[in-house]
């Protein structure tokens, strides 16, 4: 009978996912996973299958991750009230590795490779847009927003305004927090 592993499978994913994603995919070698995990090279294989197998799952984690946390502050606030706080949120994140977009960066990095994770990055963008929307729907249901605005639009250039935003971050000659303010400032004259 084969041993249970003594480790936490989601935990390590997570541990991943920030290694990841502050380093990027090609600055990630096998070592360095292998010693943030602590875990050795056959324990690592059982674990994951390889680097790429254990990104896949660190993006995963990141979208779905960022789903959750958007959608609670809707459930708590209201979606356009969601909407506007996010910005600042995720400029102020303390947990955060780095500022910059995970999913962003990996599409940037493995794009001209043509690299399987590089649409995978494109497939998560999808979904937070998709839930961008979703939130920028529910807004107009609740008449937060006027009917004349395309929710998918919105969300397009929402998502687009994050990116940048937290690009904008990441440099210290910019005032993010008054980008973050713009933004939000923007959804309430919707």
């Amino acid at each position: 009978m084969p041993r249970k592993p003594e480790y936490d499978r989601d935990a390590l994913i997570a541990q991943a996912r920030d290694v990841f994603w502050r380093q990027g995919w090609a600055g990630t070698s096998l070592k360095d996973l292998e010693r943030e995990l602590k875990l050795n090279p056959g324990s690592f294989y059982a674990a994951f299958g390889s680097k790429d197998a254990l990104y896949a799952l660190a993006l995963e984690r990141y979208t779905q991750d960022g789903i959750a946390r958007l959608s609670a502050l809707a459930d708590d606030l209201g979606p356009k009230a969601a909407l506007m706080a996010q910005p600042k949120r995720v400029i102020e994140d303390a947990l955060a590795p780095t500022k910059a977009c995970m999913l962003a960066k990996t599409f940037a990095e493995l794009q001209a490779k043509d690299h399987d994770l590089a649409q995978k990055a494109a497939a998560n963008l999808s979904q937070m847009m998709a839930c961008f929307a979703n939130l920028f729907r529910r807004a107009q249901t609740a008449g937060e927003i006027g009917p004349e605005h395309d929710p998918d639009r919105l969300a397009t250039r929402y998502q687009s305004d994050l990116l940048g935003l937290r690009l904008s971050a990441e440099r210290s000659d910019v005032d993010a927090r008054a980008i973050a303010v713009d933004i939000a400032a923007d959804i309430d004259r919707l």
